[in-house]
Parts: structure tokens; C-alpha cells; sequence
């Protein structure tokens, strides 16, 4: 496959290495925090890895795929299609040149490295997103800026698919496989082309099956970033003075949440605890720093916090849609289909599978707690913090815990761990199905353990697939041990979702 298409569309060259050839990162080792759990800190080797040089490939001009506004002195502004050559490479910050149409410098300064690509790539195929799995894919072609007939080329991580032609229709994905044979590349076995550029453009002009034509390419989404500027990466505590805030987003028994800004450029959401006099600031800020080093596409990126002086904030990234819970309830979300629906409880599996990997446990896992932007992107929200805010309320008052979520050794004997955390992942799903109704539909609070421990299940929501509902049982299985870890669950809901569509 490598020989066929570089040799159809050598422009494509330099994208396949990158895809193909990135090395990964050990992600960190584990301590243990004040209550045994293993917690993940940064390893000397992860941090050198994570802000070493990197020698540069040669004298590559990269271009701006999208605009970006400098936050700090020595970060650089740019429009989208600027044209750079880089000097540094530093983590998720390199420092580049800015050049005019003559190849001169006009400023050199540090800036975000997603937001640029390779001038070969991405000037001659816009439409190519390189590797690229459906759920990734989905949440990239449903986004509002995307109309009917918006496509993208993208080599599927599921092994001998290889290329995949994904279009936009009626707010669902149609995915075509394209077959390659002999330096052929074709969808339909009665056309075939001698390079991807020439079947793309083909379908530009002609129907293909369902499909009237292809239209625009696939607007590219706007990376979010994990940080609020490359100065912030390190810290974790930040003067109030810095946010201002917005609109109330939520109100809750620990905090209310607000939409705000820092330095008046960069949405955030600022969540302002309630009950600061149960919190050890010390304790609170290395808790906070261990949670800050937990980075997956599927976590809230937690940026900042501060103690300095009552109340506490959180600052964390601002998520467009809110809360999946809402969202679930709302004209748009009764009006999604099985297969947006499974791609958003695999999207929680796989941040969950991080947080297992780490070692680490969410203890409030609920759709209340998964935060959704443009595509229907999910991230999971709060993890870890049940801990450090909650635990005395799951102590001292029993109507503070949310029984109808929590496993039943966590009820009886306050045992915590990530198989209680699948326990209230299989929960989750029963809200996701049921367009976020309410779990143990008329049984109380109090209730809730005596029909667990009586053998009691709830049934499959109405549009829940059977397959679907055995997971969710599986969740629910009675000894811990019994239960699927967050691993296993993710492969379970990837190949549902081949089975929805």
C-alpha cells in the first residue's frame, strides 16, 4: 500500500512516515497518593522526553492551518496559511519563522505545533486526514461547519481496511472503502483510477451510489489546546486576578460553574467550590498538579487553579455543547442516531481506559460529568476530584452520594476502585440509550442498594440494541471481579459500532 500510493501521489510521502513511523511515549510511572491509590507522576525520562530538542528534518516549509492569537510576549500571532520554517521544536511548542511571500522572515517567535503542517501535504490534499479511526472521523465531518457532501480521505486503524472515503450526509457518515490493486485505486470495480487525486475528483462531478456528489473537503477542526499558553505548562496554581467570568453554566452542592476567559482572550470554564473549609490547600494543589498530568483526547484538559484566597477555582477548557446529560434531553440530542450515540460511549471507554491505565479512579462517572463540544467530541470531566472534594460528604452524609451511579461495595463499605467505576460506566450507558433519563426509574435514594443486592436490573431502554444491553449487564455484574475492565469495554463498543450503522 505504502509502494502504491506514494508512487500515485508522492506528495504523500512525508504524511506516511509521520502516521506510521511516530514512536510513543512512556506516559509516566505511579505513586501513591495519601489513601494507597497509585497515582501518575512524571518520570525525569517522560519530562526529558516530553521538552527535549528535536533536531530538524531539513529546511520543510510548514503552513498554517489555522489562525492563532499570541497569549504571551514571546508567542507569535499568525493567520491561517502563513508560511513558516521551524527553528525549534519544543514538546507542544516550537519556536518558528514567519515568512513573506519571498521567503524573508518577518518574525520569529514560539507557537502551538498542531496548528501547523507541512506545505506538500496539506496545499495538495486537503481532503487527506492520514490515520484516522470512524469515531474521529465522525466528530470531524458532523461539525456545523461541515454541509452535505463535505468528505475526507483517511487510512482506517483497523487492520487490512487500509483507505477509507467518509462523506457527510444528512448529518450521519457514509464510509467507502477504496480498494487498490495493480497501482489501481477504486470504490466501484467499474471505475478505477491511477491515484487517489484522480477518484476524488471523479466523485466531484459524478454520483457516487447514495451519494450525489462529493462537495467541499472537510473543514479541519481546530486543535483544542492543553494548555493556556506555552508559559502555563508547568504551573498549576494562577492569580484570579487572570479570569474574569461569564455566564453561569451550572449550579451543583460542591460548586457552580462559569464560562470565563483568561486575560480576556481565552475561553475557559471556572468552576468556584462551595465548601473550601473541608479543603488542605497544600494537599488540594498536589492533588490538582498530579491530575493536571493526565492528558488524553478524551479528558478535560485541567489548566490552572486557584487557592489564594476563598473561594477555590478550577479552571478547565470550555467544551461549546455543555454537559452530556443536557445534551442527551435536548431537541438536538433525541434526534441523534445509534451510531453518534455508541461513537460517544466509546468515546468515554477510551478516556476511562487512560485513567485505568494510570491508575487512577474518576469515583463520579455519569453523563452529568462528560462534556461535549462541536462533532459531538466527549471528554470526561471531575476525574479525580470526587476525591479530593467529595470524600468527607461520602463519609458523614449519606444523601450527599449518588446512589443510583455508585457500585454497591462503594455504597456498603466505601470501596472504591475502577471496577466500581465500570459499575457507573454501565449506568452511564443506561442514560446514553435512554436519551438521558433517570436511572432505578421510581425507586428512592434509599432503595436503590436493597433491590441491587435483591438481584434487581434495570431493562434495556427502548432503543437500546441487545447487544448493547449485555454490556451494560456485564457492568452490573455483582462481584467486582466479574466485571469488564475499561479495555475490554472500549474493543466491545468499537465493534458495535460497525453493528449500529
Amino acid at each position: 500500500m505504502e509502494e502504491c500510493l506514494t508512487r500515485s501521489c508522492p506528495c504523500l510521502r512525508s504524511l506516511w512516515d509521520r502516521i506510521f513511523k511516530s514512536e510513543k511515549m512512556n506516559d509516566g510511572l505511579e505513586r501513591k497518593g495519601s489513601n494507597g491509590d497509585l497515582r501518575p507522576v512524571a518520570s525525569e525520562q517522560d519530562l526529558e522526553q516530553r521538552y527535549k530538542t528535536l533536531p530538524l528534518e531539513d529546511s520543510a516549509i510548514y503552513v498554517a492551518l489555522w489562525a492563532f492569537e499570541a497569549r504571551d510576549s514571546d508567542e507569535l500571532s499568525f493567520d491561517a496559511g502563513d508560511r513558516f520554517r521551524v527553528v525549534r521544536r519544543d514538546g507542544d511548542w516550537w519556536t518558528a519563522a514567519k515568512l513573506d511571500s519571498g521567503g524573508s522572515v518577518l518574525a520569529t517567535g514560539v507557537v502551538p505545533h498542531n496548528f501547523l503542517e507541512r506545505t506538500e501535504s496539506v496545499k495538495s490534499q486537503p481532503w487527506f486526514f492520514g490515520k484516522m479511526n470512524r469515531i474521529e472521523c465522525l466528530s470531524h465531518l458532523l461539525t456545523d461547519q461541515n454541509k452535505d457532501g463535505a468528505f475526507l480521505v483517511r487510512v482506517s486503524e483497523t487492520d487490512n481496511v487500509g483507505h477509507v472515503l467518509s462523506v457527510k450526509v444528512k448529518n450521519k457518515a457514509k464510509h467507502f472503502k477504496i480498494y487498490h490493486s495493480e497501482n489501481e485505486f477504486y470504490v466501484e470495480e467499474s471505475c478505477k483510477f491511477s491515484s487517489l487525486l484522480d477518484l476524488i475528483q471523479h466523485y466531484q462531478s459524478h454520483p457516487l451510489a447514495s451519494v450525489n456528489k462529493l462537495g467541499k473537503p472537510c473543514v479541519r477542526r481546530k486543535p483544542k489546546q492543553q494548555d493556556l499558553s506555552h508559559t502555563t505548562v508547568d504551573m498549576w496554581e494562577l492569580p484570579k486576578e487572570d479570569f474574569t467570568l461569564e455566564n453561569k453554566l451550572g449550579k451543583g452542592y460542591f460548586a457552580d460553574v462559569y464560562r470565563g476567559k483568561w486575560r480576556n482572550q481565552t475561553n475557559v470554564a471556572i468552576k468556584i467550590l462551595k465548601n473550601n473549609e473541608s479543603l488542605s490547600q497544600k494537599t488540594f494543589q498536589i492533588e490538582v498538579e498530579v491530575l493536571k498530568q493526565l492528558r488524553h483526547n478524551h479528558l478535560i484538559s485541567l489548566f490552572a487553579i486557584c487557592t489564594s484566597s476563598t473561594p477555590y477555582y478550577i479552571i478547565t477548557e470550555y467544551m461549546e455543547k455543555g454537559n452530556l446529560l443536557e445534551l442527551l434531553r435536548s431537541p438536538e440530542g433525541n434526534a441523534l442516531d445509534l451510531e453518534i450515540l455508541t461513537n460517544m460511549a466509546y468515546q468515554v471507554a477510551d478516556g476511562m481506559t487512560y485513567l485505568e491505565d494510570h491508575n487512577s479512579i474518576h469515583r463520579d462517572l455519569a453523563a452529568r460529568n462528560v462534556l461535549v463540544s462541536e462533532g459531538y467530541l466527549c471528554k470526561v470531566a471531575d476525574f479525580g476530584l470526587a476525591r479530593i472534594i467529595k470524600e468527607p460528604i461520602y463519609l458523614s452524609n449519606e444523601t450527599k452520594i449518588p446512589y443510583k451511579w455508585t457500585a454497591p461495595e462503594a455504597m456498603e463499605l466505601g470501596v472504591f476502585s475502577n471496577k466500581s467505576d465500570v459499575w457507573s460506566f454501565g449506568i452511564l450507558l443506561y442514560e446514553i440509550y435512554s436519551y438521558g433519563a433517570i436511572p432505578y426509574s421510581g425507586v428512592s435514594n434509599k432503595d436503590v442498594l436493597k433491590e441491587i443486592k435483591r438481584g434487581y436490573r434495570m431493562p434495556a431502554p427502548s432503543q437500546c440494541p441487545p447487544f448493547i444491553y449485555e454490556i451494560m449487564q456485564s457492568c452490573w455484574s455483582k462481584q467486582p471481579e466479574d466485571r469488564p475492565n475499561f479495555k475490554r469495554l472500549k474493543s466491545e463498543l468499537h465493534e458495535c459500532i460497525n453493528r449500529v450503522t
